[in-house]
């Protein structure tokens, strides 16, 4: 017999009206196996399960395309002002000059989380017919369920954040049963939805993973995050009270998105500190390894499953998000595609916690507030742990997180073993991480590499480096749920000083300043998301839940002067901010298209405003 999961139940589409006999199901032992089969042996329903995880999107791959029927890549960091792909297959590039429509894009979130939700549901619907063994114990059974139903919950959440309003799948539908019942159920719905579900998981699931075995695996806390977070997108301008979605309705005239309701933003306070709350009663904190805040913040990114950690995915064969921020100058450092943009350098603070730009000129050149001792004209005059001396006074007394985060001109990168480089990052043309005189070759666009989230132990040539994981939920996020939601339910109250201060401190930061009104609070509280979440699939999905996109990506990308010759560490011309992309960004680009050949399986689902 063979060890393996059952071929149907991984080719079946939700919303495809397959090939496959209704008689298939039925096969020998020699062959196939049976429902009855899997779910009477513990070894097979573990595997089951296991496969389901196989579906959870690879937000590790920034840059690569997804092969087809393969788990979507992320497409978002490099869709927001964060980030410049150099690589003009990337499908983000389409994303970002507004070239893509339902037939033309390859990101198949909608078809990977339906496989998802229908083998969770096979699962759920034949988990009662394995019997407790030594194998198999009955706590195992059980948080076995609470697992699926949570991926059943999460898989809905990637469908919501990305299409809004979806049809919600609650069980296994028959081959011949007519798709045209089921439609997408207002956004409200959806997430009332998704938040029984995680309150339904959080009972039968451990208070916190402990064992190895189980790392990636979700637990009580792991259900309170995804509930806290879908209750702040619920809460959010997008969801709540769209004026642009007031009218948006099905064929049958369902409205899909409901009025404002205040309510909500309270519903999103609470379920964000009872999470706080569940997490720290079971020892989650936020990481520090010493008094080093550069390291102990870049360190929760590399340092697998420590204790700001909840839930993610593990990407055993994948290195090249460390591959894709490796400057040109280290051994085989040829793929530097994963490009900070100048947007995120300016809005870093100062190490004494004050903004540097208040904005800019008509030329680009910064408006610079003079109290945060921002000066671009000078060069560092000593060495520091982070830059060699003679560093552009641009990156001279940042914050901690900027020096864990990017890497640019003047930076250290690797002076230890096994690599030991010591020479500065150079991105100017003909520098030895910059464009080379000859053309073709990778390059940064804009002057920088994404730094946070790369491991310093990577090497490329010969390639080496430790096991990658994705972090879908940590601690640190829910303490900017929480002061967010709070601070638009009461104002500036004192929790919501104490969460976002939190979140300061560990990054070696002053607290904010007393007496902020709330719309100052509202402010304060979105650039510390900006920072504290850059390049973690937040900031994409931030700026549209306030709406604030249209203004943001429909705008410039930019970077420093790389394409032009002469240019040295001392060369003022090279730090000129130049445009290194023109976005576009239409209001119909707030959710995404449902793939025309979805809409043709099912006629019942209405195409999202716009497309």
């Amino acid at each position: 017999m063979k060890s393996y999961i059952i071929p149907v139940l991984v080719a079946v589409l939700l919303f495809t009206t397959p090939s496959c006999k209704k008689d298939y199901l039925e096969k020998t032992p020699d062959e196939d196996l049976t429902l009855e089969q899997v779910f009477t042996n513990a070894i097979f329903t573990e595997q089951y399960l296991a496969n389901i995880y196989s579906h959870l999107p690879k937000e590790l791959a920034m840059v690569d395309n997804p092969c087809g029927g393969c788990p979507p890549n992320n497409t978002f960091n490099a869709a927001s002002d964060e980030l410049e792909i150099s690589y003009e297959v990337n499908f983000t590039n389409a994303m970002n000059n507004g070239n893509w429509n339902a037939d033309s894009y390859v990101q198949d979130i909608w078809s990977q989380s339906y496989f998802a939700i229908r083998k969770a549901n096979i699962f759920l619907e034949n988990i009662s017919k394995l019997a407790p063994s030594e194998l198999a114990s009955e706590d195992k059974i059980t948080n076995w369920k609470g697992e699926a139903i949570f991926l059943r919950a999460l898989h809905h959440f990637f469908l919501i954040r990305a299409y809004g309003p979806v049809p919600i799948i609650d069980r296994t539908l028959l081959l011949d049963e007519d798709l045209t019942a089921f439609k997408r159920q207002p956004i409200d719905k959806c997430v009332e939805f998704i938040v029984s579900e995680c309150d339904k998981a959080a009972e039968l699931l451990q208070l916190r993973v402990t064992a190895t075995t189980d790392y990636g695996k979700p637990s009580k806390v792991t259900c309170m995050a995804l509930k806290a977070r879908v209750l702040l997108y619920m809460a959010s301008p997008l969801w709540n009270g769209n004026p642009d979605y007031a009218a948006f309705t099905d064929d049958d005239g369902m409205h899909l998105f409901p009025g404002f309701q205040a309510a909500r933003w309270a519903a999103a306070a609470t379920a964000a500190k009872a999470c706080i709350d569940l997490a720290e009663s079971a020892g989650h904190k936020l990481h520090r390894s010493g008094a080093n805040p550069v390291k102990n913040y870049q360190e929760v990114f590399y340092i697998n499953f420590n204790d700001e950690v909840f839930f993610t995915r593990s990407d055993p064969a994948y290195l090249n998000v460390d591959a894709y921020s490796e400057p040109r100058g280290m051994p085989r450092g040829n793929w530097p595609l994963q490009n900070a943009t100048q947007n995120i350098v300016d809005d870093y603070e100062m190490a004494n916690g004050i903004r540097p730009i208040l904005g800019y000129n008509a030329d680009m050149t910064p408006v610079i507030n003079p109290l945060s001792g921002y000066d671009e004209s000078i060069q560092a005059a000593a060495a520091t742990d982070n830059y060699y001396a003679g560093t552009r006074g641009m990156y001279v007394g940042r914050e901690p997180r900027f020096y864990a985060s990017i890497n640019f001109t003047g930076a250290k990168f690797k002076t230890g073993p096994p690599q030991n480089r010591n020479t500065p990052l150079q991105f100017w043309k003909g520098g030895i991480d910059g464009r080379p005189f000859d053309a073709g070759a990778n390059f940064s666009e804009t002057g920088y590499l994404m730094k946070k989230l790369t491991n310093p132990s990577y090497v490329m040539q010969p390639e080496s480096g430790p096991i990658r994981t994705w972090i879908f939920f940590r601690l640190g996020e829910q303490y900017l749920n929480y002061a967010e939601a709070l601070n638009e339910t009461q104002g500036p109250v004192a929790d919501v000083y104490k969460y976002v201060n939190l979140i300061r401190d560990r990054a070696g930061l002053p607290g904010l300043p007393a007496g902020l009104s709330q719309a100052d609070m509202r402010e304060k509280i979105r650039h510390e998301r900006r920072i504290e979440l850059a390049f973690e699939t937040h900031r994409y999905f931030d700026t549209h839940r306030w709406k604030t996109a249209e203004n943001i990506d429909n705008g410039n990308i930019y970077g420093l002067d790389v394409l032009t010759d002469g240019y040295n560490m001392s060369s003022d011309a090279f730090y000129k901010r130049k445009v290194v992309e023109k976005r576009v960004f239409e209001k119909k680009h707030y959710l995404w298209p449902i793939q025309q050949r979805e809409l043709e399986k099912n006629r019942k689902l209405v195409q999202n405003p716009g497309w």
